[in-house]
């Protein structure tokens, strides 16, 4: 009995090997690849996430309609977070569990994707351009992570060392939401003011669905700061910049990063937003529109969604591209090891984000560079780029 029990183990043993190494790879068939992203539709970041998601949209769109990569059609299932970490868990395990996605694309908020890496981690789900700018987003393990733009860290370096050597800012504060997002926009400031000899004066904290913001500046403003740091959501950072005016303080200068780096920031009527300054990963959009590239993007946008193309809804379609790159550099294949590999060698200029992408096996962030904007006249207009 012990003999046979022994050769029926064995036999299922090699069964499972053999099942295992013939087993099809997650979320891909002969002619479709599945992505999926858990983002913001309905939160206080849905600015950011749906524009994002349409831009996406519109890439995959067009590969498919040429017959997709490798004979394979892209199909992108997107859930909606809220910007809510409970429900951004039930998206990630809906999408690995019920639509099987072979990776992740454009998931927005650092703490809803930190929490769904304790998902795609185990499984090796590759996660691609996340609508976070989060150190964290290229955490340990680095394997199965890929971002594409300068991180909020160095933008905030970046943009504080421009306010001093340029408008002669001496005093920095912080306003935050007290989330990894915020905790690292509010630990690089002071560690930036610090690094130049500059006084860190006072920081204050705020909830996602906070409005009144009259005795957070009132504390601010009797600290003397020159420059507050900005990690808000995107109707908040607009009633800051707002309500600061109404109480009479016009000589702060309010630093965002890309996270409120938003065309509809810019242009919000009466010139509520003019002066705002932000450090962000790319050159926005409409400033470039009569470059050929940015032109047709933005009218096929239009076309499309009858709504206007910005900084987000390009930097979506251009994540979708770099998807569309890689998938060509695996080849017909497709796993996961080969889809990572293919990622490690794009190298490319991105005509529509005015920015050089590469990735390598020991660098998975797309571009380095940082650049420094100004609300005028409705627009953002390039002040730097570092």
């Amino acid at each position: 009995m012990k003999k046979l029990t022994t050769v029926l183990a064995a036999a299922a043993l090699a069964a499972g090997l053999a099942g295992s190494a013939g087993a099809e790879t997650q979320g891909v068939s002969d002619d479709e690849v599945v992505f999926g992203s858990v983002n913001d539709l309905s939160g206080i970041f849905a600015a950011v996430g749906v524009p994002a998601v349409n831009g996406a949209n519109l890439r995959f769109d067009e590969v498919n309609a040429a017959g997709g990569v490798h004979g394979r059609k892209i199909r992108f299932v997107v859930e909606d977070n809220g910007y809510q970490i409970p429900r951004a868990m039930q998206g990630y395990n809906k999408l690995l569990n019920r639509d099987k996605v072979f990776g992740m694309l454009l998931s927005l908020g650092t703490p809803m994707n930190l929490a769904g890496f304790k998902l795609l981690d185990p499984k090796g789900i590759p996660n691609v351009g996340p609508l976070s700018a989060a150190r964290d987003m290229l955490q340990d393990p680095m394997h199965n992570k890929f971002t594409g733009f300068s991180s909020y860290w160095d933008q905030i370096q970046e943009g504080v060392k421009y306010l001093a050597a340029e408008k002669g800012a001496k005093t920095i504060c912080s306003m935050y939401l007290p989330t990894d997002f915020g905790k690292e926009i509010g630990d690089s400031t002071k560690d930036v003011s610090a690094s130049l000899g500059l006084t860190f004066a006072g920081e204050t904290t705020h909830k996602p669905d906070e409005l009144d913001f009259v005795g957070s500046l009132t504390k601010l403003k009797a600290a003397e700061c020159d420059v507050i740091t900005l990690a808000l959501g995107v109707r908040q950072a607009i009633t800051v910049v707002g309500t600061a005016k109404k109480l009479g303080w016009n000589d702060v200068m309010f630093l965002n990063t890309s996270a409120g780096f938003l065309a509809v920031v810019a242009a919000v009527p009466g010139g509520v937003t003019e002066g705002l300054y932000a450090a962000a990963g790319w050159v926005d959009l409409k400033s470039r529109a009569d470059d050929p590239s940015v032109a047709k993007f933005m009218a096929d946008y239009k076309a499309r969604f009858d709504q206007d193309a910005g900084g987000f809804s390009m930097l979506g379609y251009s994540a979708a591209d770099t998807v569309i790159r890689a998938l060509e550099a695996a080849g017909p294949d497709l796993t996961q090891e080969s889809f990572i590999k293919g990622m490690e060698t794009l190298d490319y200029y991105d005509a529509l984000a005015d920015a050089k992408i590469t990735y390598g096996a020991e660098d998975h962030q797309g571009a380095d560079e940082v650049v420094i904007s100004v609300v005028e006249g409705g627009q953002w207009k390039v002040l730097s780029r570092q």
